[in-house]
């Protein structure tokens, strides 16, 4: 992890020089993002210090943790950190305000918390597409949306081979317990070809769990992502609240118990890069991710899933259609889960 940092030093760049997202040497990934900036910011204390203040401070701060000279003076760029494409917010609060413009999809996101005697306690480093999940309020400018109908087969494999980019990098039969964790990096020869992992998850139909109510969507899905986890046969379940739910696979996991189907911010086929490290020098985009969706039904205590559609990206649409959302222009207002900040 200090190796980013050691690179950005000896490369002289400032804050605002671009990187390619996925640059192996000087791109920093969001989970080692978040890492760095827990150790060099938790326990830095804000007290006494005007707002204005506190944020140049805090600026300061995140450009010593991450290897890069101090600027004389911040510019007013957007995002604030343009060469890591992230912001920074210090919140005291968890109704998380982004003023003046859209949630970016594929920006970052460093929201701080600040604690009791106004001191930073923790640091959450999430993208404009995971912020874009947690938003209850309808407020978001953007959302796309496809809608799913169940067929008669249980159990669809959408995309028979994995997108032309991917496809190198995959290998049969890899063995994931001794291999790595479901939220490490993919690496080339460590993904599942995206049949074997239908045939892996198809199983699942006809599995049951625990329904903790309409209102803990976010644990429902846990459930899911856990067993998801055991078929693929991961010999533990980690979730870091990153997009795609098994970053390692490149695999997505939707729970479905209506036809709706949420995508946020970024359309499955989208070309745009994704925050993981370049394999072998390739850029890994939107498109490349493969997508499990659960359709299931609930009586109210348990839900039972019922259909499994696996695709990539890629071909998302050609068996959902995709449909927009609301479009509305309004400051951003979403508030944070209680356990946000929580590891």
């Amino acid at each position: 992890m200090r190796r980013y940092v050691e690179a950005i030093r000896k490369s002289g760049l400032s804050i605002y020089d671009p990187i390619d997202i996925g640059d192996p040497e000087l791109w920093i990934p969001t989970p080692e993002l978040e890492r760095l900036l827990n150790e060099a910011l938790m326990g830095v204390s804000l007290a006494g210090l005007p707002l204005q203040t506190r944020s140049k401070v805090v600026k300061e701060h995140v450009c010593k943790a991450l290897g890069y000279p101090v600027p004389p003076s911040f510019r007013r760029a957007r995002p604030r950190f343009p060469g890591q494409l992230f912001d920074t917010y210090t919140q005291k609060s968890n109704n998380l305000q982004v003023w003046n413009e859209k949630l970016a999809p594929t920006r970052r996101y460093v929201i701080i918390r600040v604690g009791e005697g106004d001191v930073i306690t923790r640091v959450k480093v999430v993208t404009g597409e995971t912020l874009a999940l947690l938003d209850t309020t309808g407020t978001l400018t953007q959302k796309y949306q496809a809608r799913l109908i169940p067929g008669e087969a249980k159990a669809e494999l959408i995309s028979g081979e994995d997108t032309d980019l991917l496809r190198p990098f995959v290998r049969h039969g890899v063995d994931l317990a001794f291999v790595a964790s479901p939220v490490d990096h993919p690496r080339a020869g460590q993904l599942l070809p995206i049949r074997e992992m239908f045939n892996r998850l198809q199983s699942l139909v006809g599995e049951r769990f625990a329904d903790i109510g309409y209102d803990q969507e976010r644990n429902r899905g846990a459930a899911l992502h856990r067993l998801v986890c055991q078929r693929l046969g991961y010999a533990d379940y980690r979730d870091n609240g990153q997009f795609p739910d098994v970053r390692h696979q490149l695999l997505e996991v939707k729970l479905q118990t209506s036809p709706t189907i949420d995508l946020g911010l970024v359309r499955p086929d989208s070309e745009e890069a994704l925050d993981v490290p370049k394999i072998e020098g390739q850029q890994i985009r939107h498109c490349d991710v493969r997508y499990a969706l659960f359709y299931a039904v609930t009586d109210g205590e348990n839900v039972t899933l019922t259909h499994l559609f696996l695709t990539t990206g890629e071909r998302f649409f050609t068996r959902f259609p995709q449909f927009q959302g609301k479009v509305l222009n309004r400051k951003l207002q979403i508030p944070l889960p209680a356990d946000f900040f929580n590891d």
